[in-house]
């Protein structure tokens, strides 16, 4: 089959744009972005402590859904039954893909510092039965700013919402009613970027026993 000087003319016009939009078919910034920073985030540690006894960080949270709280009115100490958010403390330090040798190991640059934005709070349990509302609390994002250059930074957030102990199934415990005991465990992923704009993120896990605890004394 022979092929005319027009047909030709016109194929080749058709392939031009093509082989300028094929090699980037399916290549997002994201792709670009993720994973290609020269530093990682290390979560060295990860705690929480009950809103009630708010300094009081350990390696287990006894959330409480709900505290008795003495309070004045007046001349009489009364009990109020209150709702308190539970936190969470973590602990970063920074490190370099390409530690270099012993001898003239890699230093991190205020390029390298990485600075966390935001994070997300996601519960199940072990026995597989993870519907959020029913089962185990909703998953939860929450904004966060602290940039991390090396060892020593710190952040407190919140682990356990108000309202995650206003609803199902933590509601229920309440009085003892339904389940005693919930016990699930809360992974928290930290979101953030180095300083040239390539993501970066860290995820680490802590247990969580959801109950009508006994209230500390006051």
């Amino acid at each position: 089959m022979t092929m005319s000087i027009a047909q030709g003319r016109f194929l080749r016009r058709l392939a031009a744009p093509l082989a300028v939009v094929l090699p980037l078919a399916g290549c997002t910034q994201a792709q670009l972005d993720s994973g290609t920073s020269s530093s990682y985030l290390i979560l060295t540690s990860l705690e929480a402590a009950a809103g009630a006894t708010s300094t009081n960080f350990t390696g287990v949270l006894p959330s409480d859904v709900i505290t008795n709280v003495k309070r004045t009115v007046g001349e009489e100490q009364v009990t109020v039954p209150t709702i308190f958010e539970d936190f969470g403390r973590v602990a970063f330090d920074l490190a370099m893909k390409d530690p270099g040798t012993a001898t003239s190991p890699t230093r991190p640059t205020s390029a390298n510092f990485i600075t966390i934005t935001r994070y997300r709070v996601e519960f199940f349990r072990a026995d597989g039965r993870n519907t959020p509302g029913v089962d185990v609390p909703f998953a939860f994002d929450g904004g966060m700013t602290l940039t991390v250059g090396g060892p020593g930074s710190e952040a407190v957030f919140t682990i356990v919402r108000n309202q995650a102990k206003g609803e199902a199934p933590l509601a229920a415990l309440v009085g003892g009613g339904g389940a005693v005991v919930i016990s699930a465990i809360a992974r928290v992923t930290f979101f953030g970027r180095d300083q040239t704009g390539r993501e970066v993120t860290v995820s680490g896990q802590i247990s969580v026993n959801f109950a009508d605890w006994g209230d500390p004394s006051s």
